[in-house]
């Protein structure tokens, strides 16, 4: 069994924001195979199903992304779960173009909030991720502001497009294939 864990803050404020792209496919994963995430459980609304014949559970932390790392222990431990295998955890990264993917079997957290606290609940870096690109943050931007802000009408359809990317990414790591998941999509996306 997977646990897919997108990350983002909970309240309506947020929704659609650049830093709640791990909700947000998380929510395209819940429509496309049919799994109700309405469950609460383990600070964090989960649901069950079935992804290219693996069970899953998808998750969205409600700790806030700063203590997302309360969730995904309490998750792990409750199901028993091997964070360096059967663990995928989906979030925001300014350093990669709209839309683009970045996938890592592991790493550090590279300034991302959610991943610092995730590393440090599970006490290690070992996690297959997936990292979602929202764009670098302009100059004078506060990093804050720009990671709460919404996406334009051109960036929500290169958003879409990293969407389904990503949950086409979430098929081949449940399938055991992260090394085909990294090759299709660690790279530049040719402009149109």
């Amino acid at each position: 069994m997977y646990i897919i864990v997108g990350l983002g803050n909970p309240s309506k404020e947020y929704q659609g924001t650049r830093h709640n792209v791990g909700f947000s496919v998380i929510d395209a994963m819940a429509e496309k195979y049919n799994i109700d995430v309405d469950m609460r459980k383990h600070r964090a609304y989960i649901g069950k199903g079935m992804v290219a014949g693996q069970k899953v559970i998808l998750a969205k932390p409600q700790t806030f992304m700063n203590l997302s790392g309360e969730s995904v222990r309490s998750l792990l431990d409750y199901y028993k779960i091997d964070e360096t295998s059967e663990l995928i955890v989906i979030y925001d990264d300014i350093s990669l173009d709209v839309g683009q993917l970045r996938i890592r079997a592991k790493g550090s957290a590279g300034g991302h909030n959610g991943i610092k606290n995730i590393i440090a609940h599970l006490g290690g870096q070992a996690f297959p991720r997936i990292k979602v690109g929202v764009g670098e943050k302009p100059p004078k931007y506060d990093l804050a502001d720009y990671v709460l802000g919404h996406f334009t009408k051109a960036e929500q359809e290169k958003m879409q497009e990293g969407y389904e990317d990503a949950m086409a990414a979430v098929e081949c790591i449940v399938s055991g294939n992260i090394e085909e998941a990294m090759n299709r999509f660690n790279r530049k996306k040719k402009e149109e």
